[in-house]
């Protein structure tokens, strides 16, 4: 177990982030900054400034992703199912759609961050125990508890964010 030095709560062997304040538990410089979850990050009742969502501009699969702060749209095609997340060097394990090359690290994206799948028409969104936390319009998620999304929704997986286009 690794106690955090900030809140002496005690962390699974290998965390980076404590799991109960967001404190960063090495030594190295990781370049990011760390995520308090307990702090409300958007108004009660969710963010009442959500933008209004942009048609998907795929003419194939069942969405894509509007990248909040680079404008990047990212297509959603071929599969029903997505693992988000970040790799990092010896991670045995790799999320399908791997949000790296878009500063995820820095927003404090998890490894194996959440679940985006299609059921039918639905799309549903799952946090899968991520040391941030995922918010939808604001509100956080329960861990491992699946969410119902529609054309418009903004998430956020820790500060990251990005629009859900449902085509």
């Amino acid at each position: 177990m690794i106690t955090c030095k900030n809140c002496l709560h005690k962390n699974s062997p290998g965390a980076i982030f404590c799991s109960d304040c967001g404190a960063q538990l090495s030594d190295m410089d990781l370049s990011t900054q760390s995520i308090r979850t307990d702090k409300v990050i958007a108004p009660v009742g969710g963010d009442t400034n959500i933008p209004s969502a942009p048609k998907p501009i795929t003419d194939h699969g069942w969405g894509s992703l509007h990248l909040m702060e680079s404008g990047q749209i990212l297509p959603l095609a071929e599969r029903d199912e997505f693992t988000l997340g970040r790799v990092s060097e010896g991670q045995p394990a790799v999320p399908d759609l791997d949000l790296s090359p878009y500063m995820a690290y820095a927003g404090g994206v998890s490894r194996m961050h959440a679940l985006l799948k299609r059921d039918g028409k639905r799309v549903i969104l799952m946090d899968l125990g991520s040391a941030n936390g995922t918010y939808v319009n604001g509100k956080r998620l329960t861990a491992n508890v699946e969410r119902l999304l529609n054309h418009g929704d903004v998430v956020a997986l820790g500060k990251f964010k990005f629009q859900v286009l449902i085509r």
